[in-house]
């Protein structure tokens, strides 16, 4: 079953000052129209989601997210996809630099000196890992809404997996590049991923789709992090650079890499070959030769012609369609015909990790680190209902941190000797708490009565 996306990156909501403001939304409603349209050219008018690689802010502000849930929202009701459906990750304009104290500031300094070492030491102290995390105070609950959380721990950004066929899958892999991103510009080569997101797992049957805002050459670890990319990935998606581009390459015999840069969706500027971009994509299973199929469809805006118009000339020469050579594919159970049987619902799943996990591919310290911020506390035929990924984006995304726990408080859903600081985490798990005792209608409704 093939699954299409609109993808975006470096959207930058709020950098717009003057009549930018009028020339930006007018090319913002264009692609909605425009992606409209190719949906029902390239995928029978329905998509399966939005996929955003950083960037979607200006400035991390709550108001400049706010414009942007509007805008998203309009957009997946153009292409057919829930308002949930959106996969994203962080990029340096995604923190807010006011929230740059003089102590974040040293924090940073020590580990742009003292690398992975040092970036370890502080993510393992509480005061100082809510300190680097402070600076996302915008981008958290919007991402959360989505259930996109970013690990308190320095972990993985987001974390999805989409079925193509019964023993056939892509797993989206997100990376917070920008978590060491400062006030100053972030010199290329200096920023780190860390352990805990560039040891990417091995999954049987399931292919890597990884979405990173900075391209691998911007990271202090580039060197081992391109090795786990080129050896475990199927494709990489990057922003930052507003330079669409494509390359493949083949590592070795019977595993090849797709290396997607975007374009930026809204640059800065609409000149010297920067304009608006999108693309496209489409992931499918190659029945015939065991491969993942991506086709990318790019986007561009004619300035001539005020309008988007198909841009081959950033395939680099490649056809839209690509067969991947997918060694994870071959790993896996023979495909079957017949649709699998669904999970059995339960309340703690089981969180062992997959085989290839618990042997020599993934050392056993670095397992904790692909496990969600929080256990899954809820049955996961709740967690996929559509009704709960809706309240769970009004929640987190619509609502301020007073509203949301005017709530919690309305709900009656705070332990009667909660006296410690309110988390994300810790709402979200109340939130879930709720939905388990069978309140998510209560949920919704105070939701409604207390987002206006």
């Amino acid at each position: 079953m093939s699954i299409t996306y609109v993808h975006l990156s470096d959207i930058h909501f709020g950098q717009e000052k003057g009549s930018a403001v009028v020339i930006n939304n007018d090319a913002k409603e264009r692609l909605i129209e425009d992606a409209a349209e190719q949906v029902k050219l390239h995928a029978e008018g329905v998509a399966k989601g939005l996929i955003v690689t950083g960037d979607i802010a200006y400035a991390g502000k709550p108001e400049e997210y706010a414009a942007a849930a509007k805008w998203l929202d309009r957009l997946a009701s153009a292409v057919g996809c829930p308002p949930t459906a959106v996969k994203l990750v962080p990029g340096n304009h995604d923190i807010d630099r006011d929230r740059l104290s003089g102590g974040c500031t040293y924090l940073i300094d020590e580990i742009l000196n003292g690398g992975e070492a040092k970036l370890d030491e502080f993510l393992a102290n509480d005061d100082d890992c809510k300190t680097l995390y402070n600076r996302f105070v915008g981008y958290e609950p919007f991402a959360l809404g989505y259930d996109c959380p970013l690990h308190p721990g320095g972990g993985i950004a987001s974390d999805s997996r989409e079925e193509l066929a019964p023993g056939r899958a892509i797993r989206f892999f997100g990376l917070n590049s920008a978590l060491i991103c400062s006030k100053r510009k972030d010199e290329e080569g200096k920023l780190i991923l860390g352990a805990a997101q560039r040891v990417l797992p091995i999954d049987r049957g399931v292919e890597l789709v990884v979405l990173c805002h900075h391209p691998l050459h911007c990271l202090q670890d580039s060197v081992d992090a391109r090795r786990y990319v080129r050896n475990r990935a199927r494709v990489f998606i990057s922003g930052h650079e507003h330079k669409p581009n494509l390359h493949i390459e083949t590592i070795e015999d019977g595993c090849d890499l797709l290396m997607l840069a975007s374009g930026a969706t809204v640059p800065p500027k609409v000149e010297n070959g920067y304009t608006y971009t999108y693309n496209l994509l489409t992931f499918d299973w190659c029945s015939k030769e065991d491969k993942l199929s991506v086709e990318v469809v790019p986007r561009a805006w004619n300035d001539d012609k005020k309008r988007f118009e198909a841009d081959n000339v950033r395939l680099g020469g490649h056809k839209p369609r690509n067969l991947l050579a997918s060694p994870n594919f071959r790993r896996g159970s023979p495909p079957v015909a017949a649709v699998l049987p669904e999970p059995t619902v339960q309340l703690v799943p089981d969180t062992t990790p997959p085989e290839s996990e618990r042997g020599g591919d993934l050392p056993a310290d670095r397992v904790a680190a692909h496990e969600p911020a929080s256990p899954q506390r809820v049955p996961v035929a709740a967690m996929n209902d559509p009704a709960f990924q809706l309240v769970l984006l009004k929640f987190f995304r619509d609502l301020t941190a007073a509203q949301r726990l005017k709530v919690l408080i309305d709900l009656d859903a705070l332990p009667d000797d909660w006296n410690e600081e309110m988390t994300l985490m810790m709402e979200r798990n109340l939130v879930e708490d709720l939905v388990k005792d069978g309140r998510l209608g209560d949920l919704d409704s105070s939701i409604e009565r207390n987002r206006h």
